[in-house]
């Protein structure tokens, strides 16, 4: 059931997954069902348009070098995900060593330089000493990576995740962690970055996976575990508020209505059918009308 395809070429089709929890669905089959929406499409859907979210569905792209520090560091610490490969070679632009990586990647492999190997095993290291991380993925105490499909009921859009770690249900609230590597862990940083990637919704979404599952109850919450890449490896945890959930809310609900809307009729508008008038950006409009008119 994969949608592993040359850059620019569509997808294969798949066979729709049907809703239920999956412990074991492979990335490649999760990531290849196109009925339904995960909450990077719904964020794709409202952050550029229907249109984009389409092609990049139907036209995946190849691993890009930009992610393999995130894949890597995800595997040692959640202990699963793709083999990393070292290629151990000081050089990565002979023709010998790309054929080495590109046949990494074609077996779904992270190739890593060595360093880059030793920077995830000490991010992995950092994330074991610190208290609250340890505990939210204490090992034996939940799974990692597990898919789930559920219908929305508004709309009869199949929503999908892919749960970081999905801890054992026990007595108590239930605390989904979600692991993410990052530039800055400053509190103000994850702010800007939460605003940028939107993250609050990624936690709506999982939330509402966690009840339709009957995973969790409406006490059930998510919180990120965000690590900087680079020495000291510092770590914060942060749960988005009240307000950011809300806000979250109503902007996952608009796009299952525009993937529903999309979907029964075929079409997947761009950014604007008509031609849009446009203005000056405000500081360009106050210089120039300053210096000019």
């Amino acid at each position: 059931m994969s949608t592993t395809s040359r850059a620019g070429a569509p997808a294969p089709a798949a066979e729709p997954i049907e809703p239920g929890l999956y412990p074991s669905l492979t990335a490649e089959a999760y990531h290849g069902d196109r009925r339904s929406l995960s909450s990077s499409g719904a964020r794709k859907i409202l952050d550029a348009c229907p249109a984009v979210y389409r092609y990049e569905q139907d036209h995946p792209q190849p691993p890009k070098k930009t992610f393999d520090i995130g894949h890597a560091a995800h595997r040692e610490v959640l202990g699963d995900g793709p083999e990393l490969v070292v290629i151990d070679a000081p050089r990565w632009d002979t023709k010998d060593i790309k054929a080495d990586v590109a046949a990494a990647r074609d077996a779904g492999a992270v190739p890593l330089k060595r360093h880059e190997y030793d920077q995830v095993q000490e991010m992995a290291a950092a994330i074991r000493r610190e208290p609250a991380a340890t505990a939210l993925f204490a090992h034996g105490s939940g799974r990692p990576e597990v898919s789930g499909f559920w219908a929305d009921q508004p709309t009869g859009v199949i929503r999908r995740v892919r749960f970081d770690w999905l801890p054992d249900r026990g007595p108590g609230r239930l605390i989904i962690p979600d692991y993410k590597t990052c530039v800055s862990a400053d509190p103000v940083d994850l702010e800007k970055a939460m605003a940028t990637y939107g993250y609050h919704q990624q936690a709506d979404w999982y939330e509402d996976a966690a009840r339709a599952l009957e995973l969790g109850d409406d006490d059930t919450v998510m919180v990120f575990v965000c690590q900087e890449k680079t020495p000291p490896y510092v770590v914060t945890v942060f749960q988005p508020t009240a307000v950011a959930m809300q806000i979250a809310a109503a902007k996952n609900r608009r796009a299952l209505e525009v993937f529903a809307e999309c979907t029964d009729t075929g079409v997947w508008p761009p950014y604007a059918a008509d031609v849009v008038p446009l203005s000056l950006p405000p500081w360009a409009e106050a210089r120039d009308t300053e210096e000019y008119l």
